[in-house]
């Protein structure tokens, strides 16, 4: 059975930092192309970010280009959200997801195309 487990969310001041972490188990984590989706109260879930399976790609959406960074450790299953410069926009349940295709190096940024998914964990940025 297939898990994905984030963890690092929390309350932070507009500016501040956060990492989040998400665990996968279940699957050949190096297989897959990751990403991250958040989702706000009343909006469409959206992609965050995304990392090849070969983690020598990454995407972001624009909101959060320059402020975010994607990584892996396919040692540990862990895939990587670090988070900069918060504002109280990107308040949100943030949520890992596994792609569907193994063996594609691709990041694919529409939340449709990805098979296992996160509990979510949630991040609050005060102003």
């Amino acid at each position: 059975q297939v898990h994905l487990v984030e963890s690092g969310g929390g309350l932070v001041q507009a500016g501040g930092s956060l990492r989040l972490s998400c665990t996968v188990s279940g699957l050949t984590f190096s297989h897959y192309a990751m990403g991250w989706f958040r989702r706000a109260p009343g909006k469409e879930r959206e992609f965050v970010a995304g990392i090849s399976r070969s983690g020598d790609t990454v995407d972001f959406q624009r909101a959060v280009n320059g402020r975010f960074t994607i990584s892996r450790d396919d040692a540990k299953n862990t895939v990587y959200l670090g988070m900069t410069d918060l504002k109280p926009e990107d308040t949100a349940g943030y949520y890992c997801a596994a792609d569907a295709q193994e063996l594609m190096n691709l990041i694919n940024s529409e939340w449709t195309s990805y098979e296992y998914w996160g509990q979510g964990t949630q991040v609050t940025v005060h102003s």
